[in-house]
């Protein structure tokens, strides 16, 4: 892996990208912070026509290169990466290495007390150490995700809000696979003293640590960070799709659940389900949606291709699903937990001692393999993927731009996911502007068959395959 120390030396002589030139190269992934450095009534957030978060405002504003958003945007060439971030945050960490980056110790379980686990969407321990940090008076405030649904006059289902309560925390729990955004929410903490704990995926996490080197305000008031571990982040297209896909409109639509748990069912059984106004309610497991294979990479926002970091390595403490057996069976849910902040570890071993939490270590490896797919993704993957020729900007990446290695099938695959993720979006604007949703979905029917016999053949084709190059076997 390649990681500069330091970020002077990458800017060459008057180098800096503004954001358009951002946008532009695909690599804008919609968090919101350059509008909330931009303190101008004129700069907002706007989902585009594919219903993705991104930055609207004047041609100058859009245009101009300046230094603090070179060094801001999460995903800027001229940006310190996470090791550098880490690094600067986490000097004594006790591990180092490896693909989840450094951390102090590392756990798998879930929330003893209460209905964390019950409410939640895998073991409850993201919104267990929120409410705990409220309730041990570590912060005042935490800002999360929570549904909006027919309050938003804009019919965006989700937002960041800033949460006082351990009921209104509660609230934020269950996974939400729906572009949000930070300008907001960053606005409200630089408006209200105060300590605050943010919850966040890994880029966002990213951009606001960004953020804090630069304004004093931020840097004070946010004391914690919490992070999600992702796959990638959907467009807002998905919620309709489903909806399509269960026979209703999205303006039916009154609230999303992504993930209904069902204790008698595997944890990584997916089903949706769409609440309707009125009250009546709609379901459907995810593999009975034509684009409902999370890996496959339907409506992935472009970015997404171009990030390194599956598990939030710049957190305080990162949590995610513990896709291994026994666990991923378990349909209570479990989940995996990266503690890197000394205090949050005082604050969980506390817990583990007290029977509130039901965790035991686990090592690195452990973690790892609960992600291994995300991690092929986003390392092997994104070393394929960056070698490609490109018109725009590229990344500053922990990962060498790598052509050769794999076989011809790693190769196909990576390919036919980037080849889904731009065509979803493409697709759907067409069958939505042309009120004819059978237009996407034949589409998908269509891209979904040809990447599950990339990824899933094990006959003749899947054994050629394999040969060509250096074969792995895994998806």
């Amino acid at each position: 892996m390649a990681c500069s120390t330091d970020v002077a030396a990458r800017l060459p002589s008057g180098r800096r990208v503004s954001p358009r030139d951002i946008v532009r190269s695909g690599l804008c992934i919609g968090c919101g912070s350059c509008v909330a450095q931009a303190d101008r009534p004129d700069v907002r957030m706007e989902l585009d026509r594919y219903g993705q978060f991104k930055p609207h405002g004047p041609a100058e504003w859009m245009r101009e290169r300046t230094p603090a958003f070179s060094r801001t945007c999460p995903f800027s060439p001229l940006s310190r990466n996470e090791y550098e971030l880490a690094a600067g945050r986490f000097p004594a960490a006790s591990h180092r290495d490896g693909l989840t980056g450094r951390f102090e110790a590392a756990y798998v379980g879930h929330a003893r007390e209460q209905d964390f686990r019950a409410s939640g969407s895998s073991g409850g321990m993201v919104s267990w150490v929120a409410a705990e940090l409220l309730r041990t008076g570590l912060v005042d405030s935490i800002a999360h995700v929570v549904a909006s649904a027919g309050s938003d006059p804009d019919r965006r289902f989700f937002r960041y809000q800033v949460s006082r309560s351990e009921e209104e925390v509660k609230r934020g729990a269950k996974s939400r696979y729906y572009p949000v955004e930070l300008s907001g929410v960053i606005e409200a903490i630089r408006a209200t003293p105060g300590r605050y704990a943010v919850v966040g995926i890994p880029c966002f996490i990213k951009a606001l640590h960004l953020l804090r080197a630069e304004d004093a305000v931020l840097r004070e008031r946010v004391i914690f960070t919490l992070g999600l571990f992702c796959g990638h982040m959907k467009s807002a297209r998905m919620v309709e799709s489903f909806a399509w896909q269960m026979g209703a409109g999205v303006d039916e639509v009154e609230s999303v659940e992504y993930r209904l748990k069902d204790p008698a069912r595997p944890a990584n059984w997916y089903t949706a389900q769409l609440t309707l106004r009125g009250g009546a309610k709609k379901s459907k497991d995810w593999w009975h949606l034509v684009d409902g294979d999370w890996g496959a990479g339907f409506f992935q926002n472009s970015a997404c291709d171009f990030c390194d970091d599956v598990v939030a390595e710049t957190a305080d403490i990162s949590f995610g699903d513990a896709w291994v057996e026994p666990y991923s069976s378990d349909g209570r849910g479990t989940n995996v937990v990266i503690v890197r902040s000394p205090v949050l570890h005082m604050l969980v071993r506390a817990a583990i001692a007290d029977r509130r939490l039901d965790l035991r270590p686990v090592d690195q490896e452990f973690v790892e393999a609960t992600q291994a797919a995300g991690f092929r993704q986003r390392r092997e993957g994104l070393a394929f993927r960056l070698s490609w020729p490109t018109l725009g900007l590229r990344p500053n990446k922990r990962v060498t731009p790598r052509w050769g290695g794999l076989s011809l099938r790693r190769r196909s695959i990576y390919w036919m996911r980037s080849r889904i993720s731009i065509w979803s979006h493409r697709m759907f604007w067409l069958a939505k502007r042309m009120h004819r949703p059978g237009i996407y979905l034949f589409w998908a029917r269509a891209a979904l068959t040809v990447y599950h016999g990339l990824a899933y053949s094990r006959g003749r084709l899947g054994r050629f395959l394999d040969r060509i190059g250096s074969a792995d076997g895994n998806v």
